[in-house]
């Protein structure tokens, strides 16, 4: 399927249904079908032939995301440039990927004006939302023609991998990836009548493939411009919101604010929640507070979104009450994904054993754009190599310990930063932290703790220390806790371990 196929379904079911909502406008089904066309026709008339890529640069908003629609229809690569990225890094991206059309928001014009002249590939520019000096207004350049290309089960996402060090990667997605994704999505959560889908977090990343199989259903997306949790729980509550997704950082958040108590909540059926491991603790907390709704989702960008799932009812035990020993787990391996848990030799390990994850499935990219060695590094011994660590137990539930990179060798003992931080998450000073090893002539790497306390807290570092070997042990326990007001944060909210050791190490 295209992406846009996905759009023409949602049309079928009523084309006159709300489809995308923000603040107080809402364009139909049939709108943005007929806005999909002529945008198509469009960047014909430009030149942009199927299979060229096409850029977005935009925060949430429903005319660029309209766009996707109309880059699918025409045939051609969406390629989705994160807004929060840095002048350097989008142009890196623009330039790995190729890109011809490049479709960006007035607020970030100047932005495009620091990286124009670096990217002569870029034959087509437009202002979505304005007049700017170096480009077209979307209005200026959209005709009354209409265009719609059968075009191939071709690539049809070039997402970046968002690196921190050195240039990124580019993952093919093709429309078999996404339609594996949506209908793993659409078996594994539940779904009753037309599903209304709230999306906070950046349609760049997670929140907009999301809103596929939303569509598939005829479903309104309900999209918010900023992440402000006050203006959240409103949606919530005034749209019968059914469907929605928070990183954990966002949930912790969202369960100290003052509104989550007062607002309607009856109509949520499915809360989506993952991009980053969440605190066992704090995710109980969130089954009581938001309610039986929790839902978590695993994946990355090479495998999007759903390469282990856990539904709502599977946070909770045969007799009813919250399955506390699955809430660290990732879920177990979806209907559509073979998981399997490799040595460094190639191996498949047994039940309980740690290992690289590894997976078979429709749902893996079809590769990394220009870089043939980084695809056969990732997809050695016949299975894509997801670069976490991890083990599936005795229930087929997938527990993910660390990534590769983060294992930290102490005193010749491997300690897996996230079972550490989970420990930490649940000191009751403790909104979110950040584990690393250092340096140190003793233990070859030391564990250290970087915690961030909830407002108004005093932090005692023994007194954590303690609290965590309690739990897991001297071995595990940190050597060293540093109490910091807040963490350095990715564009998705992930806590940035690289400038945490940066920042200590000088």
């Amino acid at each position: 399927m295209r992406l846009t196929d996905y759009l023409d379904k949602g049309a079928s079911l009523g084309s006159t249904a709300p489809c995308l909502t923000m603040g107080e406008r809402t364009l139909s089904y049939s709108e943005v079908q007929q806005f999909s066309r002529r945008f198509a026709a469009s960047l014909a008339a430009s030149g942009i032939a199927a299979g060229e890529k096409v850029a977005i640069l935009s925060g949430n908003d429903p005319i660029s995301f309209s766009c996707v629609f109309g880059i699918s229809r025409a045939g051609a690569v969406w390629c989705p440039i994160n807004p929060r990225n840095e002048a350097a890094e989008n142009r890196d991206l623009l330039d790995l990927f190729d890109c011809r059309a490049l479709f960006f928001q007035k607020s970030y014009a100047p932005l495009v004006d620091q990286i124009k002249d670096a990217l002569p590939q870029l034959v087509t520019l437009v202002c979505i939302d304005g007049e700017w000096d170096s480009a077209q207004s979307l209005e200026s350049w959209l005709g009354e023609e209409e265009l719609d290309v059968a075009a191939p089960d071709d690539v049809t996402m070039l997402v970046g991998t968002g690196g921190t060090t050195g240039r990124p990667k580019g993952v093919m997605l093709t429309g078999h990836n996404i339609e594996t994704m949506t209908a793993i999505t659409l078996m594994s959560y539940p779904f009753e009548g037309r599903p209304v889908y709230l999306a906070l977090a950046p349609l760049t990343h997670a929140a907009g493939v999301l809103c596929f199989p939303i569509m598939a259903l005829g479903g309104e997306v309900v999209i918010m411009p900023k992440p402000d949790l006050g203006y959240f729980l409103a949606n919530v509550q005034k749209h019968k919101v059914t469907h929605t997704f928070l990183p954990p950082t966002l949930i912790y958040m969202l369960l100290e604010h003052e509104d989550l108590a007062v607002t309607d909540r009856s109509s949520l059926q499915c809360f989506w929640y993952g991009a980053a491991p969440i605190s066992p603790t704090r995710l109980e907390e969130a089954i009581d507070k938001i309610g039986p709704v929790m839902a978590q989702l695993f994946g990355q960008s090479e495998a999007p979104m759903m390469i282990s799932t856990m539904s709502p009812k599977e946070h909770f035990g045969p007799d009813g009450t919250v399955a506390t020993s699955r809430l660290s787990s990732a879920g177990r391996p979806s209907p559509l994904v073979t998981v399997g848990i490799m040595d460094d030799k190639g191996a498949l390990l047994g039940r309980g054993e740690r290992g690289e994850v590894v997976i078979r499935s429709s749902l893996v990219m079809a590769g990394y754009y220009k870089n043939p060695d980084a695809t056969a590094e990732a997809s050695a011994h016949g299975w894509h190599h997801t670069g976490d660590i991890g083990y599936l137990d005795e229930d087929n539930f997938l527990f993910i310990v660390d990534r590769a990179k983060d294992m930290i060798i102490t005193g010749g003992f491997n300690v897996y930063s996230v079972e550490v931080e989970q420990a930490l998450m649940a000191y009751p000073g403790i909104q979110d932290c950040g584990v690393i090893g250092l340096p140190d002539d003793k233990w070859g790497e030391r564990v250290v703790a970087v915690v961030q306390p909830h407002l108004g807290a005093d932090i005692d570092g023994a007194e954590v220390m303690a609290f965590v070997k309690s739990r897991i042990g001297s071995v595990k326990t940190p050597k060293q806790v540093i109490v910091w007001d807040d963490l350095p944060r990715s564009k998705v909210g992930k806590v940035l371990k690289n400038e945490i050791k940066s920042e200590l190490t000088g």
